[in-house]
């Protein structure tokens, strides 16, 4: 009788083992942002597609969730394309470079944005020395950006008055009056924004001129464009720095859960679409982007199969 309850104590341990590899922690964004319901939809996805998976959704941010996989806290995130490039090279703000942290898919462009008060006086970025503006946490991808702006228009934080907080918060500031510019990355039009312009009549600047200077702070960074009348009197389309939501995974993964995770990425995108528009449009060319980090040997399959050619780990 003890022999038998001891094989039966194996099996269910055994059993136990199994639905508990096929657990995933994924990491998402910060409370408000479009991270979460993105990250709740891709559960849904997962869950449906891939036998057993339960995945585990928890908030993060671009920079926090790459570290996370690489030290083990999550096996799956949501990701900013140049903070991961980042991670790969050891620039700051990391320390070193990451080696488990793999690509999936991109999933749609983000737009770093630097909003002024139209009364303000600023005509230019050098205008704000002696200014107080306003951004995200420290250690924020949309802050991280913010500096590298500034330093490639010739401004230092030393030479600015800076308030590091959400977006409502700096959204508050500027409609106040105690901040005259806003610097954020998100998909766009940004809500925040287009509250801050239903309160202030706003404006933006073109940021082609500093292109090839961001370029030498971020290798990854690209150049879109913000198509005209995205905000109110915005009346030409704007040539802003921007790149890449993805999705990140340990490369320690099995590459048949990638494999299935990537292929319902690609079966759903009308569903992703319903948080970010963006993903209506999207295609297998798309999701295998070239943004400078490895993809997973799963994702690699995928493509493989879909006629499409990328670098693995």
């Amino acid at each position: 009788m003890r022999k038998t309850m001891l094989a039966a104590a194996a099996v269910l341990l055994g059993l136990t083992g199994t639905a508990g590899a096929a657990d995933l922690r994924m990491m998402t964004g910060p409370q408000g942002g479009s991270w979460i319901p993105l990250g709740g939809q891709l559960k849904d996805l997962w869950e449906k597609s891939v036998p057993g998976m339960k995945v585990q959704v928890m908030p993060g941010a671009g920079i926090a969730n790459v570290r996370g996989i690489e030290e083990g806290k999550a096996e799956v995130g949501l990701a900013n394309s140049i903070s991961t490039a980042d991670a790969m090279a050891g620039r700051a703000p990391f320390n070193k470079p990451h080696g488990d942290v793999c690509n999936v898919a991109s999933l749609y462009p983000q737009y770093f944005q630097f909003v002024v008060l139209a009364d303000a006086g600023i005509n230019k970025i050098s205008d704000l020395k002696g200014k107080s503006i306003t951004t995200q946490q420290r250690g924020n991808t949309g802050e991280v950006i913010t500096k590298h702006f500034l330093e490639a228009n010739g401004v230092k934080y030393e030479d600015v008055k800076v308030s590091f907080v959400g977006y409502s918060d700096s959204v508050n500031q500027m409609k106040d009056g105690h901040a005259v510019a806003f610097g954020l990355n998100t998909q766009a039009p940004a809500g925040a924004v287009m509250d801050l312009a239903a309160a202030r009549e706003i404006k933006m600047f073109d940021q082609k001129d500093i292109y090839d200077k961001m370029l030498k702070l971020n290798p990854s960074y690209k150049l879109i464009t913000l198509p005209k009348g995205t905000y109110p009197k915005q009346d030409k389309d704007l040539q802003v720095i921007g790149f890449f939501t993805h999705v990140v995974a340990s490369c320690k993964l099995p590459a048949d859960q990638v494999y299935a995770m990537t292929k319902s990425i690609a079966e759903n995108t009308g569903t992703l679409a319903t948080v970010a528009k963006d993903i209506a449009s999207l295609k297998p060319a798309g999701m295998a982007a070239d943004i400078g980090v490895p993809f997973h040997p799963g994702a690699a399959k995928f493509y493989k199969e879909a006629g499409i050619t990328v670098t693995t780990k």
